[in-house]
């Protein structure tokens, strides 16, 4: 868990979607679904504007008959984006998500938006850090632990 940020983009590449914050709902919605991810970083001519999650759908759009088609994600966007660093831990992360009630956080490297990450991610890396760590305990309890694999001739 006291892994940097980093390490999770590390395993995407080129994993990020944005939208700019003139685009329309609809637009940012198609972006997400063919992406097959739950939010947006909004863009205002490079730099991060906001998110647009699926919570902002349900509670922005749908619940207030806003036309999907017409209205534009800058005016439905959570704008008060929480932001991480990519040396922030998993573990300073995942302390983000839950006391500021969010599912994803934007990585930034300064000004520049290098990434996102989720909760999803962020339950992930501490799943494997945990299986690693079991593994290592048995290892130790049952004598296997920094000794070396016999190989027989």
């Amino acid at each position: 868990m006291d892994q940097p940020v980093s390490k999770l983009l590390e395993k995407r590449p080129g994993d990020l979607h944005t939208v700019e914050r003139d685009a329309t709902v609809a637009d940012a919605v198609r972006t997400m679904n063919q992406a097959r991810v739950g939010a947006v970083a909004v863009m205002d001519k490079g730099h991060l504007a906001g998110i647009f999650t699926e919570r902002d759908v349900l509670r922005r759009v749908v619940e207030s008959h806003r036309n999907a088609d017409e209205t534009p994600v800058a005016e439905v966007m959570t704008s008060d984006v929480v932001v991480i660093k990519p040396t922030d831990t998993v573990q300073h992360a995942m302390v983000l998500v839950n006391t500021r009630n969010c599912r994803h956080l934007p990585v930034m490297d300064g000004d520049t938006l290098i990434g996102m990450v989720s909760v999803r991610d962020l339950i992930g890396a501490v799943v494997d850090g945990q299986e690693h760590r079991i593994a290592e305990l048995t290892d130790y309890i049952y004598g296997g632990y920094g000794v070396q694999p016999r190989v027989d001739a």
